[in-house]
């Protein structure tokens, strides 16, 4: 039997992070949620999780850093960078950085669910 994948949610504004956790499992998705890269890394769920939803700007580990962290150990996860800043550079520095994709805030639902369904990895 197939486990549903779980998606992990890093943004350190607590009601997006709650908003993001429910619509995410209202898609079907197992879906946890952190306020830091470090609290994440500290989980215990970098083992197990299929979707890692993070923020760029977050104080402490931006996501950039995050996701070089997460590709240093080994995580095979797959990232979804998402930002409310409106560089230009920010989506091309995201995909070279290795994330299935880039979303702007407010966040577009189908958006999201296609992102989802592109960047989950089962464990």
């Amino acid at each position: 039997m197939l486990k549903t994948p779980l998606v992990c949610v890093i943004d350190d504004d607590p009601s997006l992070r709650k908003a993001l956790i429910g619509l995410i499992a209202s898609m079907g998705y197992r879906c946890c949620g952190y306020a830091s890269a470090e609290g994440y890394l500290a989980s215990g769920d970098v083992e197990f999780v299929g979707c890692i939803l993070s923020d760029i700007q977050m104080p402490g580990l931006d996501g950039f850093a995050f996701k070089e962290i997460l590709d240093a150990g080994g995580c095979r996860a797959g990232f979804i960078m998402m930002t409310a800043r409106s560089e230009v550079h920010l989506e091309r520095r995201a995909l070279e950085a290795g994330a299935v994709c880039f979303l702007r805030k407010p966040l577009c639902v189908d958006q999201l669910a296609t992102c989802l369904e592109r960047a989950v990895v089962l464990n």
